[in-house]
């Protein structure tokens, strides 16, 4: 499949995603710019909707990036496995750099790990809690400086029968 193609059917499961769980995704206009076996990237644009009062990135907003680009992985897991996993993010610790001052890519390289993990807990049946990091850049403005670094706990247990 071609890589356009990928980012396409992406997209449209994210926006699915933000139409019927989660709105606050579909709100701030959350896309799939990168998706491969190794790392995810995904873009909230600086707008109305996601700007603050000094005119930089709101960090709820930020907060979504985060959380998207982590959990992207697990999204499309999830979509695939016939098992019933629940996952969660159990605590995010963040460092704010600098103002994001226009479109956010929030990137996560820790893909083969959630994989793990996913797996793991489909095993066992265990709980598993695993750190995955973003960093979040403004490649506009800042190059590949980061404005923002995000680790989030994610937690995933399998619902054995």
């Amino acid at each position: 499949m071609s890589p356009k193609k990928i980012l396409q059917q992406a997209n449209f499961f994210l926006r699915t995603i933000g139409l019927r769980q989660i709105p606050l995704i579909y709100y701030v206009g959350a896309r799939v710019v990168e998706t491969t076996d190794r790392k995810t990237v995904l873009r909230i644009p600086l707008n109305r909707r996601t700007k603050n009062h000094l005119g930089s990135m709101y960090f709820g907003a930020l907060a979504i990036g985060a959380d998207v680009t982590g959990a992207w992985v697990a999204f499309q897991l999830l979509q695939q496995s016939k098992q019933e996993v629940s996952i969660v993010f159990k605590d995010l610790k963040a460092e704010f750099l600098m103002r994001p001052e226009g479109d956010v890519h929030f990137t996560c390289t820790d893909s083969r790990a959630i994989r793990e993990a996913f797996a793991a807990t489909i095993a066992d049946g265990k709980r598993k809690n695993l750190p995955v990091r973003v960093i979040a850049t403004v490649p506009s403005k800042t190059g590949d400086q980061p404005v923002a670094k995000f680790e989030l706990t994610l937690s995933a247990k399998c619902q054995k029968g």
